[in-house]
Protein backbone atom coordinates (compact mmCIF):
# COMPACT_ATOMS: atom_id res chain seq x y z
CA UNK A 1 0.00 0.00 0.00
CA UNK A 2 2.00 3.37 -1.22
CA UNK A 3 0.17 5.13 0.80
CA UNK A 4 1.93 4.09 3.96
CA UNK A 5 4.94 5.41 3.02
CA UNK A 6 3.79 8.78 2.49
CA UNK A 7 4.48 11.25 5.42
CA UNK A 8 2.97 13.56 7.13
CA UNK A 9 4.95 16.13 5.32
CA UNK A 10 4.68 14.72 1.93
CA UNK A 11 7.45 13.32 1.43
CA UNK A 12 8.17 9.85 0.57
CA UNK A 13 10.00 6.91 2.64
CA UNK A 14 11.97 5.81 0.47
CA UNK A 15 14.32 3.70 2.84
CA UNK A 16 11.18 1.87 4.14
CA UNK A 17 10.39 1.52 0.82
CA UNK A 18 12.89 0.00 -0.38
CA UNK A 19 13.27 -2.32 2.81
CA UNK A 20 9.94 -3.60 2.42
CA UNK A 21 10.13 -4.40 -0.85
CA UNK A 22 13.34 -6.83 0.22
CA UNK A 23 10.81 -8.03 2.86
CA UNK A 24 7.99 -9.19 0.57
CA UNK A 25 10.15 -10.14 -2.09
CA UNK A 26 12.18 -12.77 -0.01
CA UNK A 27 9.20 -13.92 1.35
CA UNK A 28 7.77 -14.66 -2.17
CA UNK A 29 10.98 -16.50 -2.98
CA UNK A 30 10.68 -18.99 0.03
CA UNK A 31 6.86 -19.46 -0.99
CA UNK A 32 8.14 -20.92 -4.39
CA UNK A 33 9.45 -24.10 -2.56
CA UNK A 34 6.35 -24.42 -0.36
CA UNK A 35 3.51 -23.44 -3.02
CA UNK A 36 1.01 -26.48 -4.74
CA UNK A 37 0.59 -25.91 -8.46
CA UNK A 38 -2.38 -27.27 -10.79
CA UNK A 39 -0.49 -29.17 -13.28
CA UNK A 40 3.14 -30.91 -13.28
CA UNK A 41 3.76 -28.65 -16.09
CA UNK A 42 3.25 -25.61 -14.66
CA UNK A 43 5.17 -26.63 -11.36
CA UNK A 44 8.55 -27.85 -13.15
CA UNK A 45 8.20 -24.48 -14.89
CA UNK A 46 7.75 -22.54 -11.77
CA UNK A 47 10.48 -23.96 -9.66
CA UNK A 48 13.13 -23.90 -13.08
CA UNK A 49 12.24 -20.06 -13.52
CA UNK A 50 11.24 -18.96 -10.60
CA UNK A 51 8.97 -16.12 -11.51
CA UNK A 52 7.42 -13.49 -8.60
CA UNK A 53 4.74 -10.69 -8.48
CA UNK A 54 5.77 -8.25 -6.30
CA UNK A 55 3.91 -5.25 -6.83
CA UNK A 56 1.70 -2.24 -5.07
CA UNK A 57 -1.83 -0.57 -4.65
CA UNK A 58 -2.99 2.56 -4.35
CA UNK A 59 -1.21 4.65 -6.63
CA UNK A 60 -4.05 6.80 -7.59
CA UNK A 61 -4.56 8.10 -4.13
CA UNK A 62 -1.06 8.69 -3.55
CA UNK A 63 -0.89 10.62 -7.04
CA UNK A 64 -4.49 12.63 -5.46
CA UNK A 65 -2.86 13.35 -2.09
CA UNK A 66 0.23 15.02 -3.89
CA UNK A 67 -1.89 17.32 -5.38
CA UNK A 68 -0.96 15.41 -8.62
CA UNK A 69 -3.47 14.99 -11.93
CA UNK A 70 -3.50 10.96 -12.53
CA UNK A 71 -3.27 12.59 -16.35
CA UNK A 72 -0.01 14.89 -16.06
CA UNK A 73 3.46 14.28 -16.73
CA UNK A 74 4.31 15.07 -13.08
CA UNK A 75 2.23 12.16 -12.24
CA UNK A 76 3.50 9.79 -14.43
CA UNK A 77 7.34 10.55 -13.35
CA UNK A 78 6.47 10.02 -9.57
CA UNK A 79 4.63 7.08 -10.58
CA UNK A 80 7.86 5.76 -12.65
CA UNK A 81 10.25 6.54 -10.50
CA UNK A 82 8.40 4.42 -7.33
CA UNK A 83 7.92 1.21 -10.01
CA UNK A 84 11.53 1.56 -11.28
CA UNK A 85 12.23 1.46 -7.15
CA UNK A 86 10.53 -1.52 -6.62
CA UNK A 87 11.30 -3.23 -9.73
CA UNK A 88 15.33 -2.52 -9.41
CA UNK A 89 15.34 -3.46 -5.32
CA UNK A 90 13.56 -6.58 -6.09
CA UNK A 91 16.21 -7.58 -9.30
CA UNK A 92 18.97 -6.86 -6.80
CA UNK A 93 18.08 -8.54 -3.86
CA UNK A 94 17.62 -11.62 -6.66
CA UNK A 95 20.69 -11.52 -7.83
CA UNK A 96 22.04 -11.54 -3.81
CA UNK A 97 20.13 -14.49 -3.33
CA UNK A 98 21.87 -15.93 -6.75
CA UNK A 99 25.32 -15.30 -4.69
CA UNK A 100 24.18 -17.89 -2.28
CA UNK A 101 21.58 -20.06 -3.79
CA UNK A 102 22.46 -19.79 -7.27
CA UNK A 103 20.54 -18.78 -9.83
CA UNK A 104 17.35 -19.93 -11.58
CA UNK A 105 17.37 -23.35 -13.53
CA UNK A 106 16.88 -21.47 -16.91
CA UNK A 107 19.23 -18.65 -16.59
CA UNK A 108 22.26 -19.78 -17.81
CA UNK A 109 20.41 -20.01 -21.48
CA UNK A 110 18.85 -16.70 -21.07
CA UNK A 111 21.82 -14.78 -19.58
CA UNK A 112 22.65 -12.46 -22.41
CA UNK A 113 18.80 -11.46 -23.18
CA UNK A 114 18.51 -11.08 -19.79
CA UNK A 115 21.19 -8.49 -18.89
CA UNK A 116 20.58 -7.07 -22.04
CA UNK A 117 16.93 -6.31 -20.49
CA UNK A 118 18.02 -5.19 -17.40
CA UNK A 119 20.60 -2.96 -18.75
CA UNK A 120 16.84 -1.57 -21.09
CA UNK A 121 15.56 -1.02 -17.44
CA UNK A 122 18.39 1.13 -16.04
CA UNK A 123 18.17 3.00 -18.90
CA UNK A 124 14.73 3.48 -18.32
CA UNK A 125 15.30 4.69 -14.79
CA UNK A 126 18.04 7.05 -16.03
CA UNK A 127 15.70 8.86 -18.59
CA UNK A 128 12.84 9.42 -16.26
CA UNK A 129 11.75 13.21 -16.64
CA UNK A 130 14.06 15.04 -14.52
CA UNK A 131 12.19 18.58 -14.60
CA UNK A 132 8.71 16.74 -13.13
CA UNK A 133 10.23 13.36 -11.16
CA UNK A 134 11.05 14.09 -7.31
CA UNK A 135 15.00 14.03 -7.20
CA UNK A 136 15.08 11.68 -4.19
CA UNK A 137 12.99 9.62 -6.03
CA UNK A 138 14.64 9.25 -9.01
CA UNK A 139 17.60 8.88 -8.02
CA UNK A 140 16.83 6.01 -5.67
CA UNK A 141 15.50 4.45 -8.58
CA UNK A 142 18.59 4.94 -10.75
CA UNK A 143 20.88 3.52 -7.77
CA UNK A 144 18.33 0.54 -6.85
CA UNK A 145 18.73 -0.16 -11.22
CA UNK A 146 22.80 0.23 -10.94
CA UNK A 147 22.87 -2.51 -8.41
CA UNK A 148 20.57 -4.86 -10.16
CA UNK A 149 22.86 -4.71 -13.20
CA UNK A 150 26.42 -4.86 -11.47
CA UNK A 151 25.24 -7.78 -8.99
CA UNK A 152 22.93 -9.67 -11.77
CA UNK A 153 26.20 -9.32 -14.13
CA UNK A 154 28.31 -11.17 -11.36
CA UNK A 155 25.98 -13.30 -10.36
CA UNK A 156 22.96 -13.89 -12.16
CA UNK A 157 19.65 -13.87 -11.03
CA UNK A 158 17.49 -15.99 -8.57
CA UNK A 159 13.80 -15.54 -10.29
CA UNK A 160 13.35 -14.80 -14.23
CA UNK A 161 10.34 -12.41 -13.21
CA UNK A 162 10.50 -9.81 -10.16
CA UNK A 163 6.91 -7.75 -10.36
CA UNK A 164 3.41 -7.45 -11.76
CA UNK A 165 1.10 -4.59 -11.52
CA UNK A 166 -2.18 -6.70 -10.71
CA UNK A 167 -5.44 -4.90 -10.24
CA UNK A 168 -5.68 -5.76 -6.46
CA UNK A 169 -9.51 -5.45 -6.50
CA UNK A 170 -11.31 -6.69 -3.66
CA UNK A 171 -8.49 -7.61 -1.69
CA UNK A 172 -7.25 -3.67 -2.22
CA UNK A 173 -10.27 -2.47 0.55
CA UNK A 174 -8.85 -4.88 3.04
CA UNK A 175 -5.70 -3.08 2.46
CA UNK A 176 -7.06 0.12 3.46
CA UNK A 177 -6.59 1.74 -0.33
CA UNK A 178 -8.86 4.06 -1.89
CA UNK A 179 -7.75 2.76 -5.22
CA UNK A 180 -6.59 -0.32 -7.08
CA UNK A 181 -3.52 -0.93 -8.61
CA UNK A 182 -1.83 1.55 -11.43
CA UNK A 183 -5.59 2.74 -11.73
CA UNK A 184 -6.77 5.91 -11.01
CA UNK A 185 -10.53 6.18 -8.62
CA UNK A 186 -13.21 4.82 -9.97
CA UNK A 187 -15.25 7.66 -9.08
CA UNK A 188 -14.77 9.70 -5.89
CA UNK A 189 -18.11 7.51 -4.61
CA UNK A 190 -18.89 4.01 -5.96
CA UNK A 191 -20.95 1.03 -4.98
CA UNK A 192 -19.56 -2.18 -4.75
CA UNK A 193 -22.20 -5.20 -5.49
CA UNK A 194 -21.95 -7.67 -2.41
CA UNK A 195 -21.57 -11.78 -3.08
CA UNK A 196 -24.78 -12.61 -0.36
CA UNK A 197 -26.73 -9.48 -1.62
CA UNK A 198 -26.77 -5.50 -1.54
CA UNK A 199 -24.49 -2.85 -1.77
CA UNK A 200 -21.92 -1.29 -0.42
CA UNK A 201 -20.96 2.32 -0.58
CA UNK A 202 -17.16 2.89 -1.10
CA UNK A 203 -16.01 6.95 -0.11
CA UNK A 204 -12.90 8.01 -1.58
CA UNK A 205 -11.25 9.15 2.17
CA UNK A 206 -8.41 11.09 0.03
CA UNK A 207 -9.83 14.15 -0.99
CA UNK A 208 -9.57 15.99 2.63
CA UNK A 209 -6.05 15.28 2.32
CA UNK A 210 -5.32 16.31 -1.23
CA UNK A 211 -7.65 19.62 -0.48
CA UNK A 212 -4.86 20.10 2.29
CA UNK A 213 -2.37 19.31 0.26
CA UNK A 214 -3.43 22.10 -2.20
CA UNK A 215 -3.92 25.18 0.52
CA UNK A 216 -7.34 24.67 1.63
CA UNK A 217 -8.22 25.62 5.43
CA UNK A 218 -10.26 23.34 7.40
CA UNK A 219 -13.79 25.10 6.59
CA UNK A 220 -13.09 25.07 2.87
CA UNK A 221 -12.35 21.73 2.83
CA UNK A 222 -15.23 20.82 4.93
CA UNK A 223 -17.85 22.63 2.27
CA UNK A 224 -15.88 21.25 -0.72
CA UNK A 225 -16.18 17.34 0.96
CA UNK A 226 -20.09 18.05 1.99
CA UNK A 227 -20.98 19.09 -1.25
CA UNK A 228 -19.49 15.67 -2.29
CA UNK A 229 -20.03 12.95 0.07
CA UNK A 230 -23.45 15.05 1.93
CA UNK A 231 -23.87 14.73 5.17
CA UNK A 232 -25.08 11.14 5.96
CA UNK A 233 -27.51 12.38 8.11
CA UNK A 234 -31.21 14.21 8.48
CA UNK A 235 -30.18 17.13 11.37
CA UNK A 236 -30.01 20.18 9.28
CA UNK A 237 -31.75 18.76 6.46
CA UNK A 238 -33.90 20.75 3.91
CA UNK A 239 -37.38 19.81 4.02
CA UNK A 240 -36.67 16.14 5.23
CA UNK A 241 -36.30 16.15 9.12
CA UNK A 242 -36.60 14.23 12.07
CA UNK A 243 -39.46 16.63 13.06
CA UNK A 244 -40.93 17.21 9.52
CA UNK A 245 -40.58 13.25 9.31
CA UNK A 246 -42.66 12.89 12.87
CA UNK A 247 -45.14 15.02 11.55
CA UNK A 248 -45.86 12.93 8.50
CA UNK A 249 -46.45 9.66 10.77
CA UNK A 250 -43.17 7.98 11.12
CA UNK A 251 -42.77 6.97 14.78
CA UNK A 252 -39.30 7.53 16.31
CA UNK A 253 -38.03 3.97 15.74
CA UNK A 254 -38.44 4.20 12.36
CA UNK A 255 -36.89 7.46 11.76
CA UNK A 256 -34.03 6.11 13.77
CA UNK A 257 -33.70 3.06 11.46
CA UNK A 258 -34.11 5.74 8.33
CA UNK A 259 -31.01 7.74 9.87
CA UNK A 260 -29.42 4.89 10.66
CA UNK A 261 -29.18 3.79 6.56
CA UNK A 262 -27.95 7.41 5.34
CA UNK A 263 -24.47 6.77 5.26
CA UNK A 264 -24.02 3.65 3.26
CA UNK A 265 -26.95 5.39 0.50
CA UNK A 266 -26.41 6.83 -2.80
CA UNK A 267 -29.71 8.44 -2.84
CA UNK A 268 -32.18 9.70 -0.06
CA UNK A 269 -35.17 7.76 -2.00
CA UNK A 270 -33.32 4.63 -1.40
CA UNK A 271 -33.49 5.13 2.29
CA UNK A 272 -37.52 5.06 2.41
CA UNK A 273 -37.98 2.32 0.13
CA UNK A 274 -40.12 -0.93 0.57
CA UNK A 275 -37.95 -3.10 3.21
CA UNK A 276 -36.47 -0.41 4.84
CA UNK A 277 -40.00 1.22 5.81
CA UNK A 278 -42.12 -2.29 6.81
CA UNK A 279 -45.00 -3.02 4.76
CA UNK A 280 -46.39 -2.74 8.44
CA UNK A 281 -45.83 0.80 8.31
CA UNK A 282 -46.65 1.26 4.56
CA UNK A 283 -50.16 0.42 5.63
CA UNK A 284 -50.46 2.42 8.30
CA UNK A 285 -49.63 5.24 6.75
CA UNK A 286 -52.24 4.81 3.54
CA UNK A 287 -50.23 3.41 0.95
CA UNK A 288 -51.48 0.82 -1.16
CA UNK A 289 -50.17 -3.04 -2.25
CA UNK A 290 -50.00 -1.66 -5.36
CA UNK A 291 -48.33 1.25 -5.05
CA UNK A 292 -45.16 -0.06 -2.80
CA UNK A 293 -45.06 -2.81 -5.46
CA UNK A 294 -43.70 -0.11 -7.89
CA UNK A 295 -40.34 -0.49 -9.63
CA UNK A 296 -38.60 2.39 -7.84
CA UNK A 297 -41.11 2.71 -5.24
CA UNK A 298 -40.35 5.62 -2.29
CA UNK A 299 -42.45 6.57 0.04
CA UNK A 300 -41.24 10.13 -0.40
CA UNK A 301 -43.53 11.03 -2.51
CA UNK A 302 -46.38 9.85 -0.67
CA UNK A 303 -45.56 11.72 2.60
CA UNK A 304 -45.99 14.72 0.55
CA UNK A 305 -42.95 15.86 -0.42
CA UNK A 306 -42.19 17.47 -3.54
CA UNK A 307 -39.66 16.27 -6.43
CA UNK A 308 -37.97 19.54 -5.99
CA UNK A 309 -37.87 19.19 -2.35
CA UNK A 310 -36.60 15.91 -2.67
CA UNK A 311 -33.73 16.65 -4.87
CA UNK A 312 -32.60 19.57 -2.52
CA UNK A 313 -33.02 17.16 0.19
CA UNK A 314 -31.35 14.40 -1.52
CA UNK A 315 -28.17 17.01 -2.43
CA UNK A 316 -27.45 17.41 1.12
CA UNK A 317 -27.59 14.24 2.57
CA UNK A 318 -26.21 11.97 -0.39
CA UNK A 319 -24.11 15.10 -1.81
CA UNK A 320 -23.47 15.44 -5.65
CA UNK A 321 -20.83 12.63 -5.67
CA UNK A 322 -18.11 15.21 -7.45
CA UNK A 323 -16.23 17.94 -6.18
CA UNK A 324 -17.69 19.89 -9.50
CA UNK A 325 -19.43 22.99 -8.35
CA UNK A 326 -17.88 22.60 -5.04
CA UNK A 327 -18.01 26.03 -3.04
CA UNK A 328 -14.56 27.55 -2.94
CA UNK A 329 -12.77 24.87 -4.96
CA UNK A 330 -10.17 26.52 -7.85
CA UNK A 331 -10.74 25.05 -11.22
CA UNK A 332 -7.35 24.87 -11.71
CA UNK A 333 -7.58 21.78 -9.16
CA UNK A 334 -10.24 19.67 -11.18
CA UNK A 335 -7.97 17.55 -12.51
CA UNK A 336 -6.16 16.80 -9.66
CA UNK A 337 -9.98 14.62 -8.63
CA UNK A 338 -10.48 12.94 -11.92
CA UNK A 339 -11.42 10.21 -11.69
CA UNK A 340 -12.32 6.68 -14.53
CA UNK A 341 -15.65 7.82 -15.09
CA UNK A 342 -18.03 10.74 -14.49
CA UNK A 343 -18.29 11.30 -10.38
CA UNK A 344 -22.27 11.35 -9.99
CA UNK A 345 -25.24 12.75 -12.22
CA UNK A 346 -24.05 15.83 -12.52
CA UNK A 347 -20.35 14.93 -13.40
CA UNK A 348 -18.70 15.73 -16.47
CA UNK A 349 -15.22 15.28 -16.05
CA UNK A 350 -13.18 11.90 -15.98
CA UNK A 351 -9.70 10.62 -17.48
CA UNK A 352 -9.33 10.59 -21.23
CA UNK A 353 -8.59 7.48 -22.78
CA UNK A 354 -4.74 7.75 -23.74
CA UNK A 355 -4.34 8.95 -19.66
CA UNK A 356 -4.92 5.46 -18.76
CA UNK A 357 -2.10 4.56 -21.72
CA UNK A 358 0.56 6.82 -21.02
CA UNK A 359 0.57 5.73 -17.15
CA UNK A 360 0.84 2.10 -17.62
CA UNK A 361 3.51 3.00 -19.95
CA UNK A 362 5.24 5.13 -17.52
Amino acid sequence: NLMKFRREDGSFDVEGYRHANRVFFLAQEILVGFASYPTEHIARRSVEFRPLGLGYANLGTLLMVQGLPYDSDAARSYAACVTAMMTGEAYALSAEMAASKGPFAGYAENRDSMLEVMRLHREAAKSIDLASAPRDLRDAAIECWDRAVAYGALHGYRNSQATVLAPTGTIGLLMDCDTTGVEPDFALVKFKKLAGGGYFKIVNQSVPAALRRLGYDEPQIARIARHAIGTGTLENTPHIQRHSLHAKGLHESEIDRIEKSLPTMLDLRAAFARGMISDETLTRLGMTQAEREKPGFSALPFLGFTDAQIEEANAAVCGSQTVEGAPGLKTEHLSVFDCANRCGPRGTRFIQPMGHVRMMAA
